[in-house]
């Protein structure tokens, strides 16, 4: 099993999410031979907790013990776990080995993909799969945090003929954006951004390609999924500050290959979450394994679900809801809604209420046109801050759980 997680990767931005103008070759032959899931909504915008949760810890509650690593350990696979983020290669279990790469400070411009944090990082995984001792290898990267290092030609590739240069420097920009704000400013960086993902997607398909090598003598399970979005100016902000749980927080990539191509090609749209997925993954060792058979499914909606069924005959969690718990705020997303509840108490912090699946982008706060839906999932955003287990189970109405797109015209 590989399994390749980002940390600040936006989902909006992908082509396997419908983006137009990123190149990502490899992410997008990967989506294709694999399950993508359109709606994974994080439960928390820390990326400790939404790490635990694909690593099996049940509700992203984080562990002394990864459910998930101790499972690949069982199965002979010793599992490593490739690393630039510091504080998660001081928090793991001691189930896995620790391959730490540091991040370098302060960022700078590389010449080569490979000088770049993306490229140290990936090189490292690679040697670990040519390695062939495990089976189970975990690249987490954190540098879209921390380095947009790509070298100029890949922020440059995305420049039009009468584009002003894309902004200098390596270090991720954190700023408000306002009406004031120069929008060719905004544009810049979202093309130095592009640029980046462009990078990882380059590192990724080095991954992949040794990853197959030793799919030939056995096939392995592929997981590539996102941690946290980072703001792009969608909603008032560009990096890594402060931010209430609009989708581009919240809403991850991830894409399922599994081992023995089921459900290649296809998309599932239901709600999501990463604890979902990584009930999921330990199903799949099991599968492999001839452990455990799949966990039914819990009574508790906050303890993860697993998909396998979606895999074997397309029956899916059903979950009808998604609440995030954010520094900046509560959401709660259903079928065909998507509240957001600000922290604070001024005027400009009333619920804002976005229909889905239309309102991908979290464009067009409709919460005025069907109040009775912005009341009710406000409401249980409410609850959820002092009783979150309450919010998970107050009942919906219909129009609150599907209404969407379709409610207001």
């Amino acid at each position: 099993m590989l399994i390749v997680t980002v940390d600040r990767l936006p989902a909006w931005l992908l082509p396997l999410a419908g983006c137009t103008w990123v190149a990502t070759p490899a992410l997008d032959a990967l989506a294709g031979r694999g399950l993508v899931f359109d709606r994974v909504i994080a439960a928390s915008d820390a990326v400790g907790d939404t790490l635990a949760a694909l690593g099996g810890c049940g509700s992203g509650d984080r562990s002394d013990s990864w459910p998930l690593l101790a499972a690949a350990t069982a199965a002979g696979w010793s599992p490593v776990v490739v690393t630039d983020d510091a504080g998660l290669a001081a928090t793991l279990p001691p189930e896995a080995a620790i391959e730490q790469v540091p991040l370098m400070f302060p960022p700078r411009l590389a010449t080569t993909a490979t000088e770049t944090a993306f490229g140290r990082l990936f090189a490292v995984a690679v040697r670990s799969l040519e390695a062939g001792r495990h089976r189970f290898v975990w690249c987490h990267s954190s540098s879209l945090a921390t380095s947009w290092d790509a070298p100029r030609s890949f922020r440059e590739a995305y420049l039009d003929p009468d584009d002003p240069p894309p902004p200098e420097g390596a270090t991720p920009p954190d700023l408000p954006v306002d009406t004031d704000t120069d929008p060719d400013l905004v544009m810049g960086l979202r093309q130095v951004f592009a640029g980046q993902l462009t990078l990882l997607d380059s590192c990724l398909a080095t991954l992949l390609e040794a990853v197959a090598e030793r799919s030939a003598q056995s096939p392995w399970t592929l997981v590539f999924a996102g941690v946290r979005g980072l703001p792009l100016g969608l909603h008032g902000r560009i990096g890594c500050g402060p931010l209430p749980p609009y989708a581009e927080l919240i809403q991850l990539p991830a894409v399922l290959v599994d081992h023995r191509g089921r459900m290649a090609a296809q998309r599932y749209g239901g709600l999501t979450t990463p604890a979902d997925l990584g009930q999921t993954l330990l199903d799949l060792i099991g599968d492999r394994g001839g452990g455990s058979p799949p966990a039914a499914v819990a009574a508790d909606p906050r303890i993860g679900r697993s998909l396998l069924g979606l895999l074997d005959a397309w029956q899916g969690p059903n979950r009808d809801r998604a609440i995030t718990m954010a520094s900046q705020g509560v959401s709660v997303s259903t079928r065909g809604w998507h509240l957001v509840c600000p922290e604070g108490d001024g005027t400009s912090d009333r619920p804002h209420l976005y229909a889905r699946p239309d309102d991908y982008f979290d464009a067009c706060d409709v919460a005025d046109r069907s109040v009775e839906v912005a009341e009710e999932l406000a409401a249980i955003a409410e609850l959820a801050r002092t009783d979150l287990d309450a919010a998970w189970h107050k009942p919906l109405s219909a129009a609150a759980a599907s209404g969407g797109s379709e409610a207001i015209g």
